[in-house]
């Protein structure tokens, strides 16, 4: 086994610090180019994550019938009441349109009355998940 001298060890401790201090390891930019309807997706992702139902809240059922139909009504609904959230649900072979996600019965009730001019045949209901 070889002993380096004094010298050639100072000498390769500068050159490895120097080759050290110069070398750069992934410093490049990274430039995303995203899709403008990926953000649109992400918007319509968390709208339908807050209107997930949760047990413990009350709806209000203002129509079944078929999908063309439950569509409509959806979509009157929305037009009139732009704060209160509304969806569609299929249970075989009815589709319902669910609005509304009260905390209470007594909020649910309240609310009950005010639709039940414009929707007659609406009613509160508690789905079970």
């Amino acid at each position: 086994m070889r002993i380096l001298s004094f010298q050639k060890a100072v000498f390769s401790l500068i050159v490895l610090l120097f080759l050290g201090s110069k070398s750069f390891s992934q410093e490049t930019k990274t430039t995303l180019k995203q899709d403008a309807r990926f953000e649109e997706l992400l918007n319509e992702k968390r709208k339908m994550n807050s209107s997930i139902t949760l047990s413990d809240r009350f709806k209000i059922q203002i129509f079944t019938g078929d999908s063309e139909n439950s569509k409509k009504a959806l979509t009157e609904f929305r037009k009139a009441n732009k704060t209160i959230d509304g969806t569609i649900v299929f249970n075989t072979p009815i589709y319902k349109v669910w609005v509304g996600n009260f905390k209470t019965r007594i909020e649910g009730e309240k609310k009950l009355l005010e639709l039940k001019k414009k929707y007659p045949n609406a009613f509160l209901i508690k789905p079970n998940k």
